[in-house]
C-alpha cells in the first residue's frame, strides 16, 4: 500500500494548523454548536476530497486540460502551500481574505463557520485538491482508488481528533510548537512538490527524461 498520498495529504491538510483558526471562529460557541462545528468541517474536507479522487480527472478532460500541464500547475500550488508552512502559516491560508472575513460574519451571526472558512480554504483548497487529482490519475484499479478515498477518511478523521481537542492541542504545544510542527511538514511537503512537478515536465519535455 503506498502511503504517500496520505502523507501528502495530511501535510497539506494539516489540521493541527487549523487549530487556532478553530479556536478563533468558535468563539462564544457552546458545547453542542461547537461539537456540530467539529462533526460538518471533518465531513466536508472527507466529500472535498472524494469528489476530486472521482470527479477531478473528468472535469479536466471536460475542459480539455492534459494531466502533464495540471501536475506542474498542482506541484507549483503545491509549493506555494510548503512555502507558507515554511513561514508557520497554513498551506491553505491565501491571500484572499474575504472567504474569512465571510465566515467572522457568519460566526458573528451564530451561523456555522465549518464549510467556510474552516473547511474551504483552510483545510482543502486548490492544493489538496490538485494532489488529489493527480494521484487520482496514477490509481490503476478500483481498488487503489478506493484506497484514495478511504485516506480522505483518515484525513477527516485526523480533523475531528484536531477540532476536538483544540484546547489542549493549543495549551500543550503554544503557538511555538504548532509553528515548528507547520514547518516540518512544510519542509516535507516542498520536497513532493518538486517530485510532482518534475513528473510533469518530463511529461511535457520527454528529452528532460533523457
Amino acid at each position: 500500500m503506498d502511503l504517500k498520498p496520505l502523507i501528502t495529504l495530511l501535510a497539506i491538510v494539516n489540521p493541527l494548523a487549523i487549530v487556532p483558526f478553530f479556536i478563533h471562529y468558535t468563539q462564544g460557541f457552546n458545547a453542542e454548536q461547537r461539537r456540530k462545528t467539529v462533526v460538518i468541517s471533518s465531513f466536508s474536507s472527507f466529500v472535498v476530497i472524494a469528489i476530486s479522487a472521482l470527479m477531478g480527472l473528468h472535469i479536466l478532460e471536460f475542459f480539455g486540460i492534459s494531466l502533464a500541464s495540471f501536475q506542474v500547475g498542482g506541484g507549483m500550488l503545491l509549493l506555494t502551500s510548503a512555502l507558507n508552512m515554511l513561514n508557520a502559516q497554513p498551506a491553505e491560508a491565501k491571500t484572499n481574505t474575504h472567504e474569512l472575513e465571510d465566515g467572522a460574519e457568519k460566526a458573528a451571526m451564530g451561523a456555522s463557520i465549518a464549510v467556510v472558512p474552516l473547511t474551504i480554504p483552510l483545510l482543502t483548497g486548490p492544493a489538496t485538491m490538485s494532489t488529489v487529482v493527480i494521484y487520482a490519475d496514477k490509481a490503476k484499479t478500483f481498488l487503489q482508488l478506493g484506497t484514495l478515498v478511504g485516506y480522505g477518511v483518515v484525513v477527516a478523521l485526523a480533523t475531528a481528533v484536531c477540532f476536538s481537542l483544540a484546547q489542549p492541542i493549543a495549551r500543550v504545544l503554544g503557538k511555538t510548537g504548532i509553528n515548528v510542527m507547520t514547518r516540518l511538514m512544510g519542509l516535507i511537503l516542498a520536497a513532493l512538490a518538486v517530485e510532482v512537478m518534475s513528473d510533469g515536465l518530463t511529461k511535457l519535455f520527454p528529452a528532460l527524461g533523457r
